[in-house]
C-alpha cells in the first residue's frame, strides 16, 4: 500500500496530519466516553459505572500481575489511559478513512511505525526512571550486572530489543489489518455489471467480517501492549 500524507512543516518541525488528527480525535473520544461513564457516581453504581469501575479494575489487574507489590499502584492510572489511548487509536482506521487528491488525511495513528516507536521509547524511559526512582542508581545500575558481571552485553541488548518488538509488534497488527481492508473495498469494487454486483455485495460482507475480527485484534494488541509495557517497568522496579 503506498500510502502518502501531507506534511506540514512549522519552526523547521515536520507534522504528519494523518498522526495528529488521530490522536487528536482519539483523546477526545477519550475524555468525552470516561466523563460520561463517570458523571453522577452513585454507592449503587449504574451500567456506566459498572463499565468503568470493570474497567478500571481490568488494567488495575494487568499492572498487579505484573508488579504485585505496593510498586503497581503508582502505575493504575497509566495503564488505565495507556489502555484506553492504543485501543481507541487501533479502531479508528477500521471505520473512517480520509484520502483526498492522493493523500491520506485520515487513519489509525498506530498504524504508522512513528507513533507506535515513540510509545516504546516512553515506555523505556518511565522504566529506566522508576528504576531509579525505587532502587536508586547504585541499585539500578546493579541489575546490569546481575547475578554475573559478564552479562552486561546481555541486558544492554535487551533494552532494545524490548523496545523494537513493542513497537513493531502493535504496527504490524493494525498496519496489516487496515491494508488488508483497503484491499477487500478494492475487490468489492473492481467489478463492472453482473460481475460488480456480485464483488461488491461478497466484498461488503467479506469487510464486515473482517472488521469484527480487527477490532477484536486490535483489542488484543491494546492488551498485549499495556501487559508488556508493566512487565518490562516492573522488571526495572522490582530489584531482586
Amino acid at each position: 500500500m503506498n500510502e502518502s500524507y501531507p506534511i506540514v512543516s512549522f519552526m523547521g518541525l515536520r507534522f504528519n496530519p494523518a498522526n495528529d488528527l488521530a490522536i487528536l480525535v482519539s483523546c477526545v473520544i477519550i475524555f468525552f466516553l470516561v466523563y460520561w461513564l463517570a458523571r453522577k457516581p452513585s454507592i449503587r453504581p449504574n451500567g456506566r459505572q459498572n463499565a468503568l469501575e470493570y474497567l478500571i479494575d481490568f488494567t488495575n489487574g494487568i499492572v498487579k500481575s505484573a508488579m504485585p507489590g505496593k510498586e503497581g499502584k503508582r502505575f493504575g492510572l497509566f495503564a488505565f489511559t495507556l489502555f484506553l489511548f492504543v485501543f481507541v487509536n487501533n479502531q479508528l482506521g477500521l471505520f473512517f478513512q480520509l484520502d483526498i487528491g492522493g493523500k491520506t488525511w485520515f487513519r489509525s495513528a498506530t498504524a504508522d511505525p512513528i507513533i507506535t516507536m515513540s510509545l516504546a521509547m516512553m515506555i523505556l524511559l518511565i522504566s529506566h526512571f522508576f528504576g531509579v526512582v525505587f532502587n536508586g542508581f547504585k541499585g539500578y545500575m546493579k541489575e546490569y550486572i546481575s547475578p554475573v558481571s559478564f552479562l552486561l552485553p546481555i541486558n544492554l541488548i535487551e533494552n532494545i530489543t524490548n523496545f523494537v518488538t513493542l513497537a513493531l509488534r502493535l504496527y504490524g497488527n493494525i498496519y496489516a489489518g487496515e491494508v488488508l481492508l483497503l484491499l477487500i473495498r478494492e475487490l468489492a469494487f473492481s467489478g463492472h455489471g453482473l460481475l460488480g454486483g456480485v464483488s461488491f455485495i461478497g466484498g461488503f460482507a467479506i469487510e464486515v467480517i473482517w472488521q469484527g475480527f480487527s477490532v477484536f485484534i486490535g483489542t488484543i494488541q491494546a492488551y498485549i501492549f499495556v501487559t508488556l509495557s508493566s512487565v518490562y517497568i516492573s522488571e526495572k522496579v522490582i530489584s531482586d
